[in-house]
């Protein structure tokens, strides 16, 4: 018999006392969809939501099994994962059930309001919705460190103390979870067949240089093909902000604990010229990802994700296509691109198997597991020992987008209740010529500064500071948080 266990987001609102975002969709993730996975279950059944958000559960396998809930918003990888948890479920001596269930819809509103509810699970993998400053610093989440320290083949495996990014899945000496895998910082796709045409081998190291190639290839193509095609979703996120990093540029300053945005101005006047020579429609990501396969364009970006995309997803037959690094400035690398770290798990404070849930983490991040999840073609291993460990003739394309040296995760700056658009929407409006670019800068620097000040006054966040902050190694520095 099936338990029906309804989270809504009206519910969500009357039940917490902390901020969290309005009820809204998750992305392109589904609606509503919830799949558990229990005992003897099917790994694949999806159960449709009859409200937005609502979850199905499965009541608990019979017997003297401790049964640990672990609650993920991937469905992405559900596949392996699921293979791996019915393995554990048949295999383990510790008497030990898990129970998955797969959020694709107000995941962290689900999870904050079970918390409150008292009907949490023990275990939640870490999503972008499920951050430091709503969950941990709120108590949810329990901190791990006395684990890690007491398990050594865990800390081998993982190594969780060199992958504490502050603000991200740590703060104040607090590991509250450790990430098994990585996504790559964005990489220029291109066509090497339009390349080639116009006398290119490989993307050029400046952004002149690779706004000239763009333009050169436009006027090739004579209204058939362009030199490059831009997104309608985050644009100025895929091309022009990763530019900026490795050219030393970021929004949040974080030796003075202020935001500016100053730096941008060179990269919305070089993004203005490259609209210019630019595919003449802004379209969803997988539109123009189609665009590209079909040769409407030779130069997209994006991050290793388009491995996948462009070998199963929307495959590339027309043409070879290649891999490059985003261009800077003037050539230089100055500053870290952004990664994104993914697959971590934390175990909820509430939860009273905390013993138990450990053992599930540890089998999550075992070298057996996350082994077979990089070799699948997942993701990009995070950690020097897995990276030595996997066979890396098996993860086809995503070699291309092996992590270098200059990627890296950056502290986490302080979220603020900002008015208004956020700051890719309001370059991005800046490099169309919606605004212009001395009004769009000076009007993020006043409200995200104005936004920051006010919620440092009224205790809601902190001022993070780093003094010794390198651009190069962002998360080496020594982070302190001020409340003024």
């Amino acid at each position: 018999m099936k338990k029906m266990k309804r989270f809504t987001c009206a519910a969500v609102a009357a039940a917490m006392v902390m901020s969290l975002a309005a009820c809204s969709g998750g992305g392109d993730s589904g609606s509503g969809t919830a799949t558990t996975a229990a005992a003897g279950g099917d790994a694949k059944q999806e159960t449709e939501a009859k409200k937005d958000g609502e979850a199905t559960q499965e009541a608990a396998p019979s017997g003297d099994k401790t049964v640990v809930e672990v609650w993920t918003g991937d469905r992405h990888d559900m596949e392996y994962v699921q293979s791996m948890v019915d393995k554990y479920n048949a295999e383990n001596t510790d008497n030990i059930e898990i129970k998955l269930t797969i959020i694709t819809e107000d995941y962290a509103n689900m999870l904050a309001l079970a918390y409150s509810g008292g009907t949490a699970p023990d275990i939640v993998g870490n999503s972008n919705d499920v951050t430091l400053n709503l969950f941990a610093d709120t108590g949810i989440l329990a901190p791990l460190n006395d684990f890690i320290a007491q398990d050594e083949e865990y800390q081998k495996v993982n190594e969780p103390y060199e992958h504490m990014f502050e603000g991200l899945n740590a703060k104040d000496g607090n590991i509250y979870w450790v990430y098994s895998a990585m996504r790559s910082g964005v990489r220029v796709e291109y066509n090497k067949n339009l390349l080639e045409q116009n006398g290119y081998k490989e993307i050029p190291k400046t952004l002149d240089e690779y706004i000239a190639m763009a333009q050169k290839i436009t006027e090739s193509g004579g209204g058939q093909y362009y030199g490059i095609g831009f997104t309608s979703s985050s644009p100025f996120e895929r091309l022009l902000e990763m530019s900026a990093q490795m050219s030393g540029v970021f929004y949040y300053d974080y030796v003075n604990g202020k935001y500016d945005f100053s730096g941008y101005k060179p990269f919305l006047e070089k993004g203005q010229e490259l609209v210019k020579v630019a595919y003449p429609d802004q379209q969803g990501v997988d539109n123009m990802r189609a665009l590209f396969a079909q040769g409407s364009f030779a130069l997209w970006s994006n991050a290793s994700q388009e491995a996948g995309v462009f070998t199963d997803q929307i495959p590339v037959t027309d043409f070879e296509w290649g891999v490059g690094e985003v261009p800077t400035l003037d050539g230089e690398i100055k500053g870290a691109l952004l990664t994104t770290p993914s697959k971590g798990y934390s175990i909820v404070s509430s939860s009273e198997h905390k013993d138990e849930a450990w053992k599930v983490i540890s089998y999550f991040q075992s070298e057996e597991f996350i082994k077979g999840y990089l070799e699948n073609g997942y993701a990009l291993p995070i950690t020097s020992y897995m990276d030595g460990v996997i066979d890396k003739s098996k993860i086809g394309r995503l070699a291309d987008f092996s992590l270098v040296e200059y990627e890296s995760v950056y502290p986490t700056p302080p979220a603020v209740n900002l008015q208004g658009d956020d700051y890719r929407t309001t370059l991005w409006n800046a490099v169309m010529g919606y605004v212009g670019i001395d009004e769009a800068i000076e009007d993020l620097n006043t409200r995200y500064n104005s936004a920051l000040d006010a919620d440092v006054a009224s205790g809601t966040v902190k001022r993070l500071i780093i003094k010794d902050y390198d651009p190069l190694h962002p998360s080496a520095g020594t982070a302190t948080y001020e409340t003024k």
